[in-house]
């Protein structure tokens, strides 16, 4: 875990929990990007309403910053309020929630986590199943977007390049550099946030 950037992420909920203007501009700056990539990718690109889930997220984020305890990072904290508020608008326009798999459940995805050998002597191997399904899934929230779509198009609707390419409206041999980076932005992203290294790796 960052401990680091935990204490960071205290401090900042904090002082925009005692209304301090500042310290809500530099969250909002901070924030509303990623959770906008965040949302965006789950609403089948619709930015209008991606945007109107975000406000509403940010609206709910700003009366419950009071009772953010830093067990987890605040993206992760933020990113569960933006699920609800995306759930509780789909059911006020009546729109069918997405039935795609998330990544880390998906049959390929499952069976490289299950097939790793948990060492009961190494503290960082030391990780249940479902904990490594939940590393994979947070770690997928902090990739860009074009990243996490690339992605699940592959390794979710199993989509070939030239398909991947055509959805992300660029080139084969662009598509294949975008997945190349895709892959190795996870494993990074995976290392900083975990501080292991996946014992699996996307091919």
């Amino acid at each position: 875990m960052n401990f680091s950037q935990l204490k960071t992420d205290r401090a900042l909920a904090k002082r925009v929990a005692g209304g301090d203007e500042p310290a809500f501009e530099e969250f909002f700056r901070e924030y509303f990007p990623r959770l906008f990539r965040f949302t965006l990718a789950r609403v089948n690109g619709d930015a209008d309403l991606a945007e109107e889930i975000v406000q509403r997220t940010m609206c709910r984020v700003v009366q419950k910053m009071g009772s953010f305890r830093g067990e987890a990072l605040l993206f992760t904290w933020l990113c569960q309020i933006c699920r609800n508020e995306m759930v509780a608008t789909y059911r006020q326009r009546g729109i069918q929630e997405s039935q795609t798999v998330p990544l880390e459940d998906h049959p390929a995805i499952r069976a490289a986590l299950e097939s790793i050998t948990v060492d009961t002597d190494t503290p960082e191997k030391n990780r249940t199943q479902e904990e490594l399904a939940r590393f994979v899934r947070l770690t997928l929230e902090y990739l860009p977007a074009k990243y996490a779509t690339a992605l699940e198009l592959k390794y979710i609707r199993g989509c070939s390049v030239d398909e991947i390419g055509e959805q992300l409206d660029i080139s084969t041999k662009a598509a294949e550099s975008v997945l190349s980076r895709a892959r190795a932005a996870f494993k990074e992203a995976f290392r900083s946030l975990w501080d292991f290294e996946p014992d699996f790796l996307l091919d």
